[in-house]
């Protein structure tokens, strides 16, 4: 199963807000949670893209079964009432009831199985990586390393902004929004990544248990202290994507964001040489003269 109409459609419902490469121009909105929000976040990646559909197809399977035994209650309490039947029935076993009530179960869940075995087998088994990040929560950050021979090993550590000035400082140096600096989930320092890259993500833990997870790219594993997890993830299009520590992990559990920057090859690249020859923060900033001196480029170039 491909599931080539469920992302066509999901794709198709997301063009009116999702960036694409016509308007590579302009900057991309931040993934995070919005007020009022009962669905999942847009997908930003293959995986993710499944997980929605995936959700979708179970949601309706659930629907169904939910109106079906809400209707068939409906049915008994009217057929079989006291005032319908005045003589009850002393009918106790009925085996095609008994059968059905077996085998139609069965073959839900078998239903739901295959797709589901599809998934976490996609999600588990890692395809050739394009790049390794070494993630290690502490109580309460991430530290990100670049483990590459090519990236020089390039690593710092990712602590949430708490102050409405220090946001407004980064959306400045780094070349972002306010949207994209959302309060409770901006940090310092974001992990980079390029767009359209298998990027390999081992997890561990300095301390105590933690989980690693950006609910738009689907990937979620747990920070383990002693133990080296791996998963994966590829990101579709360009943009800031927000998540947080999902393992409660002491008193500051709620203040441990994860900022992911997904840019072009070409951009990270940038990034990741200005970062191995001196300071993460000056990297950052050389990264945002480059997004920008690119956006103008294709404003001029779609002109």
């Amino acid at each position: 199963m491909k599931y080539d109409l469920p992302s066509i459609c999901w794709k198709g419902g997301l063009a009116a807000l999702a960036p694409t490469a016509l308007f590579a121009s302009l900057p991309a909105q931040a993934a995070q949670p919005v007020d009022w929000q009962l669905g999942l976040q847009p997908a930003a990646s293959e995986i993710m893209e499944k997980i929605s559909w995936f959700n979708t197809f179970t949601l309706v399977i659930i629907t169904v079964i939910t109106l079906f035994v809400l209707a068939l209650l409906a049915y008994c309490v009217t057929k079989f009432s006291a005032e319908a039947n005045p003589t009850p029935s002393k009918t106790t076993h009925n085996t095609t009831i008994e059968v059905v009530w077996t085998v139609v179960p069965i073959i839900i869940l078998v239903i739901i199985a295959i797709p589901s075995f599809r998934l976490l087998y996609d999600e588990a088994v890692i395809p050739p990586s394009d790049m390794t990040v070494k993630v290690t929560g502490y109580q309460w950050y991430w530290g990100y390393e670049y483990t590459d021979e090519a990236h020089n090993g390039v690593s710092f550590d990712s602590i949430m902004l708490s102050e409405p000035d220090e946001m407004a400082a980064k959306a400045v140096a780094h070349g972002l929004s306010e949207a994209d600096v959302p309060r409770l989930l901006a940090v310092d320092y974001d992990l980079v990544v390029p767009v359209g890259k298998v990027v390999r993500v081992q997890v561990t833990a300095a301390d105590v248990l933690h989980s690693f997870t950006v609910p738009a790219l689907g990937f979620k594993m747990d920070a383990v202290p002693g133990r080296l997890n791996e998963t994966w993830f590829k990101a579709d299009r360009e943009g800031m994507y927000y998540g947080q520590c999902s393992e409660l992990c002491g008193k500051d559990h709620a203040f441990m964001p994860i900022g992911l920057r997904v840019v072009s090859e070409e951009q990270f690249e940038t990034f990741i040489n200005a970062a191995s020859e001196g300071d993460v923060e000056d990297a950052y900033e050389i990264l945002a003269q480059k997004i920008a001196t690119d956006r103008k480029l294709a404003a001029v170039t779609n002109d």
